[in-house]
């Protein structure tokens, strides 16, 4: 079995309905995303998926979500867009995108360095 590990970023406002708390007003995150790829099988150049077709993948998900209002996006007008959310989503966003072979294994969001949430099936 193989993984890659990729790492990205964006930077999005949001807030959390009926949070009472602070995080129910209007603030922003510099938001890290790790995603893990798994496969059983390498090609025949020995990779799971060349890192720039990966990155290419990953990022034409995570762009939807850069200087944005999360909450204005389709996936988050009903659904909080908390840190378990957005990894959720972009978890399944990316197993649709994958080509066949490979997995997504989890997607892990940090919405600071000390706390992030991790979404995997």
């Amino acid at each position: 079995m193989f993984e890659l590990v990729i790492d990205t970023d964006f930077a999005a406002a949001h807030n959390l309905r009926e949070y009472k708390g602070q995080c129910e007003n209007l603030h922003g995150h510099n938001w890290k995303v790790q995603v893990v790829l798994k496969a059983e099988k390498l090609d025949h150049l020995g990779m799971v998926i060349d890192f720039r077709e990966a990155k290419k993948l990953i990022g034409d998900v995570t762009k939807k979500f850069d200087h944005t209002y999360l909450n204005e996006l389709a996936n988050f007008k009903v659904e909080n867009p908390t840190t378990e959310n957005i990894s959720k989503t972009i978890y399944k966003e990316l197993t649709d995108a994958m080509p066949a072979g490979i997995k997504v294994e989890k997607v892990t969001t940090w919405e600071s360095d000390r706390c992030g949430a991790v979404y995997f099936e």
